[in-house]
């Protein structure tokens, strides 16, 4: 009988209780706008940070605050290229030397060695 009672109260999804006497957080609203052309507010705390961007609501698409300040660039690193790393390890001179080195190795006819002329290590 007492299952009988229970079922259809719905008391676990529904709260009762109310909003009254409950002082919410000042509260300002922000506007959007993608390059889509959509706009759209949301509801920030007045001591929030705003962010000056926000995934708009409609299409998905990066939007921008409106009347405020763009998203700050980030500093970013130049590329390094081959070049930049190896010029990090040998200087000029020495890049110079080891070209004529494998010059000669390539001119003698001897292009079957793997290993480097400057390697003393002996070739299985």
């Amino acid at each position: 009988m007492s299952e009988r009672a229970l079922r259809g109260t719905r008391l676990v999804v529904t709260s009762y209780e109310t909003d009254r006497g409950i002082d919410l957080a000042p509260r300002q609203a922000v506007e959007y706008a993608c390059q889509n052309g959509h706009r759209f507010e949301m509801p920030f705390s007045v001591e929030a940070e705003i962010p000056p961007e926000w995934e708009c609501k409609t299409c998905g698409a990066q939007a921008l605050l409106v009347d405020g300040d763009g998203p700050e660039e980030k500093k970013t690193k130049p590329a390094r290229t081959h070049w930049d790393m190896l010029m990090e390890r040998r200087t000029r001179d020495e890049l110079e030397e080891v070209l004529a080195e494998r010059l000669a190795v390539l001119r003698s006819g001897a292009m079957n060695l793997a290993v480097h002329p400057r390697d003393t290590r002996k070739s299985a």
